[in-house]
This record gives C-alpha cells, sequence and structure tokens, in this order.
C-alpha cells in the first residue's frame, strides 16, 4: 500500500480541527441553541451553557475562527449566529446519526420541553419535529414534493407556494442554497423539508399565526386557525 500524500493529510488534519469545534460540551450547546435561527448575546449563551462569560468568549472566538458562526456588533453587545443554513443542516445531520440514549430522570418542566421540542420545532429557518415531518410528508403526498426523485420540488409544488403561500417567486430562486433539501430529524429519524422551501413554509406559518413560538427556544405549536389551514391546504388533521 502506498502512503498518503501530503494532500491526503493536510485534508485529514483539517478535518480533525474543523470537528474538535464540536468536540466541547460548552461549544456544541451553544451552536444547538442557536439552532433557532436568531441571534444571542454571549451572555445569553453564557447562560445557557452554563459558564462564566469570560469562558463562553473563548469558545465563541474559536467557533467564529472556524466558521460555525458569525458575529455583530450593535452598541456594546456582541451578537452571534450560525453562519448559514449548511451549518445549521450540519449539526441536525449529526444530531440525527447520534445512538439514542435512555434519558436520565428529569423534572417535569424538563420533560415537558422535550416533549414540546419533539412535537414540533424550528431546525434553523425550517420545521422539524413531528410537526415538520407530517408538513413533508403531506406535502410529498399531494404531489408537491418528490422524494423518491431526489427530494424537490414538484412544478405543482412551486405553483402551490406562490399561489396558495403568496411566496414571491423571487424567493424560490436558488443561489448557493437549494430549493429543497433532505434534513434528517434527529427525534423522527426521517427527513423534513429544508432549504428555500422550507424557510418559506416556516415563514409564512409563524408570519400567518399558523405556528407559535413557545417562550424563547426552538419549540412551536400549531394553534387553532394553523390547524384549520393545515386542515385545508394539506389535509393534514392529526397534529397532537
Amino acid at each position: 500500500m502506498s502512503p498518503p500524500n501530503n494532500g491526503d493529510m493536510t485534508d485529514a488534519s483539517e478535518l480533525a480541527a474543523f470537528a474538535a469545534l464540536l468536540a466541547d460540551r460548552t461549544r456544541a450547546a451553544m451552536c444547538l441553541a442557536l439552532l433557532d435561527g436568531r441571534a444571542w448575546t454571549a451572555g445569553e449563551l453564557a447562560t445557557h451553557a452554563g459558564v462564566a462569560r469570560s469562558t463562553a468568549t473563548g469558545h465563541l472566538d474559536r467557533l467564529i475562527g472556524g466558521g460555525l458562526l458569525v458575529e455583530a456588533r450593535q452598541g456594546r453587545h456582541r451578537y452571534v449566529r450560525l453562519a448559514d443554513p449548511s451549518v445549521a443542516g450540519l449539526l441536525e445531520d449529526i444530531s440525527a446519526r447520534l445512538e439514542p440514549v435512555t434519558p436520565p430522570a428529569r423534572g417535569l418542566r424538563a420533560a415537558t420541553a422535550d416533549a414540546a421540542l419533539r412535537r414540533g420545532r424550528t431546525c434553523y429557518d425550517h420545521l422539524a419535529g413531528r410537526l415538520g415531518v407530517a408538513v413533508t410528508d403531506a406535502l410529498t403526498g399531494a404531489g408537491l414534493l418528490d422524494q423518491a426523485g431526489g427530494f424537490a420540488v414538484t412544478g405543482d409544488g412551486v405553483t402551490w407556494l406562490i399561489d396558495r403561500l403568496g411566496v414571491a417567486p423571487a424567493q424560490l430562486k436558488a443561489g448557493r442554497r437549494p430549493l429543497a433539501r433532505a434534513c434528517l430529524d434527529w427525534t423522527e429519524r426521517r427527513p423534513h423539508l429544508g432549504g428555500l422551501a422550507g424557510a418559506r413554509v416556516c415563514e409564512t406559518f409563524l408570519t400567518r399565526g399558523w405556528v407559535n413560538r413557545i417562550g424563547s427556544g426552538r419549540a412551536v405549536r400549531v394553534t387553532p386557525s394553523g390547524r384549520s389551514a393545515l386542515r385545508e391546504l394539506l389535509g393534514l388533521t392529526d397534529l397532537d
């Protein structure tokens, strides 16, 4: 067997360095928190991760330097968010590939929060959990999404997004980001709709009040008006 060339070793070193960014519980917790698609302050992330602000700053500098996060400053506040939707997809894909573990005994509050995340949540800017998968399956069943042919929005699907959801055609023009992407759901272990189409669906549901956020986290719930709309648009009835 011939020895690896220098290019292989360089790639391996870079991959190992990149993987090390998430090989720390504090940094991983920060990245997962940012899957809600919003910008957080360094202080908020420090509190969330249970570390001192000075410790959080060092971790955030590494994540920003490694390209997973970007920052913006507003006054005396430093805000950070995920660098782009591909980072969110990477985090969700990694989470979905972890072996399920039996959670330790927890209080009612923690168990309720976990159940809410599994029922419905945002994955950066699209819907996930049972709600996200149910919407994806309904779109597929209606011929608006083709999962068998490479996970693509069909012609009827594009028309549906424009005519039924009111999405502007310009908002569906794929650039670097694909129109549709299969995002493996880490709780359902099945794909939900990501990409531009997934973002537009989620944005419309939130803007029209069909889905509301629960508190300040990622969990969302379908509202009464949302139940009616989803029943009419996609024939969805079982949303519990």
